[in-house]
């Protein structure tokens, strides 16, 4: 997969899929952006590798997130 140095996404940045905060944008060869919540990027990663898109994956903000909430407990 190739990935994509692009600006940071934020809270407002929406999955295309279901309206999920958006950890991957994925640009496609024709010019055309998606945005994806971490679980379907990975449903559909297969697919994007077949296209070559370009991959911008933030999705490991999660792992830290989770990890500072735990941490408040």
């Amino acid at each position: 997969m190739n990935t994509l140095t692009a600006p940071m996404l934020s809270s407002l940045d929406r999955c295309d899929r279901c309206g999920a905060q958006a950890y991957v944008r994925v640009t496609l060869g024709g010019g055309g952006e998606l945005m994806f919540c971490a679980h379907h990027a990975r449903q559909h990663e297969d697919k994007l590798r077949e296209m070559s898109a370009l991959i911008h994956d933030e999705s490991e903000r999660l792992a830290s997130s989770s990890a500072f909430s735990a941490d408040n407990d």
